[in-house]
């Protein structure tokens, strides 16, 4: 038999077991709440947005230069990023416009334009847009094909991202693959430093298994499938010319042919994104 107690001892015994439950609940909510910290730090960034769009210098399949057709398309796919291919500064056949210019300050977004060559009192290339800040931009010289050729090359760092990354706008030769070969190896060779997560988009006039293409794969970049979408000419397309392709730790969300067949003779393409969680 136990021994009995004093009055005055099971308050006491009480009291202790209380303050044991208030020190162990406190413990357990403070593990909690680093525990909801760590998951917050690991939540993946956003999903990046990146259109790839061959403009034809905003002449539609109609035959009419609309430049603000091309801004309605680029708006409704709420790009972060935009690729443009064959884009006029000031060229008597887009109205002496600066395309590049134009579109940006229709949706916002800051504008960078390289050009290929001088072109009817103007000048002839490709445009990159951006919700974010550019941090640095870069025209890399391309051997020459039918007409001068280049890469354009912007750096940002999007919001939630833990790096800055780099977006080269593509635009490569129509009319022979030994001058597409010539081009890769001098953007391989261009880009071969770059220590960032990168992406190439734009118009490669070369079909997913060109060699290329694979030349790239080669090199470690990733093409991303689109389930086949063609993308020119872009009513009843033929060919799959225009892509994506990555090198880095990205992950694809989805990537895309959009139903686009007026604005221009390409269909835009359209790549969501995601850095990999480390």
């Amino acid at each position: 038999m136990s021994p009995e107690k004093s009055p005055g001892e099971r308050p006491e015994s009480l009291g202790d077991e209380a303050r044991m439950r208030t020190i162990l609940q406190a413990f357990c909510l403070l593990l909690l709440g680093c525990g909801g910290a760590a998951v917050r730090e690991q939540a993946p960034p956003p999903a990046l947005r990146i259109l790839s769009y061959n403009i034809r210098h905003g002449r539609g399949m109609d035959g009419k230069v609309d430049l603000p057709r091309i801004a309605a398309v680029l708006a409704a796919a709420e790009p972060d990023l935009v690729a443009l291919q064959e884009v006029d500064r000031k060229c008597r056949r887009s109205g002496g416009v600066d395309e590049a210019a134009e579109l940006g300050a229709r949706l916002g977004m800051e504008a960078r334009f390289g050009a290929f060559m001088k072109y009817q009192g103007g000048e002839y290339g490709m445009a990159i847009l951006s919700r974010f800040p550019i941090l640095e931009s870069r025209v890399h010289r391309l051997p020459k094909g039918a007409e001068p050729r280049c890469a354009l090359e912007v750096r940002v760092r999007p919001e939630g991202s833990p790096t800055a990354v780099s977006l080269v706008c593509i635009h490569h030769d129509w009319t022979r693959e030994e001058f597409r070969l010539r081009q890769v190896e001098a953007l391989e060779e261009a880009l071969r430093g770059i220590r960032i997560p990168a992406i190439l988009a734009g118009d490669f006039n070369a079909e997913p298994e060109g060699p290329s293409l694979a030349f790239l794969r080669k090199k470690g970049w990733r093409i991303l499938g689109k389930g086949g979408g063609k993308t020119w000419p872009s009513r009843n397309p033929r060919r799959e010319i225009d892509h994506f392709l990555v090198r880095g730790p990205w992950v694809a969300v989805r990537c895309e042919v959009l139903p686009e067949d007026l604005a221009s003779d390409h269909r835009p393409v359209l790549a969501v994104l995601r850095l990999a969680s480390r």
